[in-house]
């Protein structure tokens, strides 16, 4: 029983690699700011940093996914529960990416919880617990991104984009005479003028750089912070499942998880980062560093108070907000990925019922 717990677990971290570790990086590949493999690369090295982080900040989310409080305690610690929860977790990611549809690894697993408890005997599930705690952080936070994705949108707007020079221009000198001295002061202060290239080339400057060229590497600086948060997030809710079978001890849990991931992520990850990158909407560079810091900021406030978010809800959302805004925006594709967050939570709790069942 401990043998198919640790083997249906590390599944749920391979795919779960294959359907998130991209999903930092999709609006850097969608932008063409960098190709598929780079992006890749950095994406499945800033997860491995989110994973060894969540080792010393994450224990909140470890307790949570461990069932606690969402079913009795008597069913809890037994193997059956989590084999149930890793199998309807395990399959639900699995059918997802060979889809390519990007769902919540969190959804799947609340949903296997909910089933593998039912299939219990004497199965009982809190369901007020399940509303505050689980669903609630789920079912907001894609509605609080896409807002503040509409808004960063707005704010972008201000800047044209003909405008891409900044440059350092020598101001007029400040004259100051000292107090009972005949000899007077100059000084000079830095002036930042942006401006379109072809006016920053009849001035004399003392540095110039790209506005754009700065906003990509900003970009992609956003982007490796949401794979880390995402890292952050979902490693102690996979690392739960394996200290149930105490075939690890928590350190060990979390390093094998890490490893998984990144690997699932380096081989299976293709379909699901073309739906991100180029299916939902197409941004440039500063409309996804807006979508990134969004998605970002609100996986990594939910990590520290120990709330259930999906990265995936909270990414799709932001980027929904800004192409929609920017009327990008590929309604269909929506859609479909909306019908399978959907489908995510009784799918998953209809296997892990199922497998409950037959343990």
């Amino acid at each position: 029983m401990e043998i198919l717990l640790v083997g249906a677990a590390l599944c749920v971290a391979f795919y779960n690699g294959a359907n998130d570790n991209f999903k930092g990086l999709a609006t850097v590949w969608g932008s063409n700011t960098l190709n598929y493999r780079s992006a890749l690369t950095l994406a499945t090295l800033a997860t491995l940093a989110g994973c060894v982080a969540s080792w010393l900040l994450a224990d909140a989310l470890i307790q949570q996914f461990s069932g606690r409080g969402l079913v009795p305690d008597t069913i809890v610690n037994t193997p059956q529960f989590a084999l149930g929860v890793a199998a309807g977790a395990a399959f639900t990611v699995f059918l997802a990416t060979c889809l390519g549809f990007p769902i919540s690894t969190t959804h799947a697993l609340i949903g296997a919880l909910v089933g593998a408890g039912l299939g219990q005997v004497n199965g009982e599930i809190h369901f007020d617990k399940l509303a505050q705690s689980f669903l609630l952080p789920l079912l907001i936070s894609p509605l609080i991104a896409a807002s503040l994705g509409v808004v960063a949108y707005k704010i972008l707007r201000a800047r044209s984009a003909a405008q891409d020079c900044a440059c350092v221009v020598p101001a007029p000198p400040l004259i100051i005479a000292r107090a009972n001295a005949a000899s007077l002061d100059e000084f000079s202060l830095p002036n930042i003028v942006i401006a379109e290239n072809s006016a920053c080339e009849n001035v004399s400057v003392r540095s110039r750089w790209s506005i754009s060229r700065a906003l990509d590497k900003l970009h992609i600086a956003s982007a490796l912070s949401i794979c880390f948060a995402r890292g952050l997030n979902d490693t102690p809710k996979l690392a739960a499942l394996l200290l149930t079978a105490r075939f690890f001890q928590h350190s060990y849990s979390v390093a094998v998880v890490g490893g998984v991931m990144a690997l699932g992520g380096i081989l299976a990850a293709r379909k699901v980062a073309e739906t991100m990158s180029h299916r939902i909407t197409r941004l440039d560079a500063s409309q996804g560093l807006a979508a990134n810091l969004i998605t970002a900021m609100l996986v990594i406030f939910a990590s520290k108070f120990g709330m259930p978010v999906s990265t995936t809800h909270v990414s799709v959302g932001s980027i929904a907000g800004v192409g929609a805004s920017a009327r990008t925006l590929d309604w269909q594709a929506l859609r479909n990925v909306t019908l399978s967050w959907v489908a995510t939570l009784p799918l998953a709790a209809l296997v892990a019922w199922g497998t409950a069942q037959l343990v």
